[in-house]
């Protein structure tokens, strides 16, 4: 069994995928950032982080840059913005990046995970997705998505993924953590 006194998650709390991935790291016994600005509801509260105005500023990025990356509009609110700008941080300080969602036909990832996804691929840090609809892990490697089960082999990662998280998905998380760091 691998110490985990040293191990952060770094997620955004939200319901679904994220405040998954924080039971299972409390059941664990590791460490959880949840990344939020002031007014942002989320459904995890243990770890929370609430970012400042100058924070959220170091994970500014165009609007418009994030929906040519992801090939689809995203509004220019205030609050999908500020969305964006945790995300930004989430990346930032997990080395590997873990995601559950759907890789669509362009190979990116539907909604807000797709943009950890997409970070994740830009710093060229370790991605691996676990898509819903095909029950699997996928890893993106030499510029494509290969079968690949993950494992957290970092003292930091990032926890990412759809609010609509399925009995699936939620199982393939419990996975992950069990082959990693053994029975909770």
């Amino acid at each position: 069994m691998k110490d985990r006194s040293h191990i952060t998650l770094y997620s955004g709390g939200h319901k679904g995928a994220e405040s998954e991935f924080g039971r299972l790291a409390e059941a664990w016994g590791i460490q959880e950032v949840n990344f939020s600005f002031e007014g942002h509801v989320t459904e995890r509260s243990r770890g929370i982080r609430e970012l400042d105005a100058s924070e959220l500023e170091k994970g500014n990025v165009s609007m418009e840059i994030v929906s040519a990356r992801m090939g689809r509009k995203f509004t220019r609110g205030n609050k999908i913005r500020k969305v964006i700008q945790t995300i930004f941080h989430m990346v930032n300080n997990g080395y590997h990046v873990i995601a559950v969602g759907w890789i669509q036909p362009d190979d990116t990832v539907k909604g807000g995970t797709g943009w950890g996804v997409e970070l994740a691929r830009l710093f060229n840090r370790p991605v691996h997705v676990y898509d819903q609809d095909r029950k699997g892990w996928f890893a993106w490697e030499n510029n494509t998505w290969v079968a690949q089960v993950p494992s957290i082999e970092k003292d930091t990662f990032a926890g990412t993924g759809t609010r609509n998280l399925t009995e699936d998905g939620k199982k393939a998380l419990r996975d992950l953590f069990e082959n990693a760091f053994g029975p909770a």
